[in-house]
């Protein structure tokens, strides 16, 4: 069993509007408003580093779980490659940060959908380590650095944003309880997206320093292999999670869904047989990668859209391309 019992967000308190992403980008404001669903998007501020976003976003959890760093077993680091320095484990850094001495530490990385990975290892330590009872998962995220206004090509990702996020996981109690997990995978799709400078491939230099944001190399390629399985891996994702815990649309009461393009939440909310109305639509925050799961359990709860005795679902789609989806129940 694995039982989501604290949540914390980290928010830095910048951000960029509609009107100024229209302006970098040379869009109509309908446009980002409309189609990309944007209100405006965070934005980290001097302070804001990967790790440090991590370690607030952490603090709260554990507050909201009602435990400190000395309860922790295990610390799963979600943070973002795009980090304080590019060669370095966040998981021991975190733990550092809050006071999680004792714990031993790790880092994931699936991009988006690096949270619901986090859960799945979660339950498979529980399931081989009986004395872990509490493990932490905290991230952060401001991969919006890395995008370029003036390359079209890129235009799906003008909503990456900046946070943090936690999730407090104990092996029972009250909270929310893991059902199940599922992930797919089309590697068709590995190199889709890239940085395409700064790796062992091609090292960064003076004269290369204007590529050193998230580049599509074949646009053409990917939109027509997205168009053809996004959407229907989204919903098998989340469809074979919810037969995985027995569990049918009918009995969703939530679904917490990564920020995305208005149709494209709608479609997926269609295709799974729910109604919008059980999701918030994170227009007023942009996409804080694997961390939009997190803010959207929080937010519902605090908005009284997801109570206990109720049931939702997670989902989110990561560059890679992974899919993937959990049910969560609140006992």
């Amino acid at each position: 069993m694995a039982v989501i019992c604290g949540l914390g967000m980290y928010l830095p308190e910048r951000s960029m509007s509609a009107e100024e992403i229209a302006e970098a980008s040379g869009l109509p404001v309908w446009v980002v408003r409309d189609k990309m669903g944007l209100e405006r998007k965070t934005l980290p501020g001097p302070d804001d580093h990967t790790n440090a976003m991590a370690i607030w976003a952490a603090q709260k959890a554990l507050a909201d779980a009602g435990l400190s760093g000395a309860d922790v077993d295990v610390v799963i680091s979600i943070n973002e490659e795009w980090k304080e320095y590019p060669v370095w484990t966040t998981g021991s850094a975190l733990a550092a940060g809050v006071q999680a001495d004792r714990a031993w530490a790790f880092d994931i990385n699936q991009k988006c959908c690096t949270f619901i990975l986090a859960l799945e290892l979660a339950r498979g330590i529980f399931m081989t380590r009986p004395e872990v009872d509490v493990i932490l998962v905290a991230g952060g995220y401001r991969n919006g650095d890395l995008i370029d206004f003036t390359d079209p090509n890129v235009r799906f990702m003008y909503d990456l944003a900046a946070g943090g996020g936690a999730a407090v996981i104990r092996r029972q109690g009250e909270g929310l309880k893991v059902l199940s997990t599922k992930m797919i995978t089309d590697s068709q799709l590995a190199e889709a997206v890239v940085v395409p400078v700064g790796g062992t491939k091609t090292f960064l230099t003076d004269a290369n320093r204007s590529d050193f944001f998230l580049r599509v190399p074949n646009e053409e390629e990917m939109k027509g292999r997205l168009s053809k399985v996004s959407a229907p891996n989204f919903v098998r994702a989340i469809q074979e999670a919810m037969s995985l815990a027995a569990k049918t649309s009918e009995e969703i009461d939530y679904v917490a869904l990564l920020h995305m393009k208005l149709s494209a939440h709608e479609a997926v909310m269609e295709g799974i047989g729910v109604d919008t109305s059980k999701s918030i639509y994170l227009k007023e925050y942009g996409h804080i990668g694997q961390l939009d799961q997190i803010l959207s359990l929080k937010l519902a709860r605090e908005q009284g859209m997801y109570q206990k005795g109720q049931t939702a679902i997670l989902a989110a789609a990561g560059l890679g391309y992974t899919w993937g989806a959990a049910v969560v129940s609140w006992e």
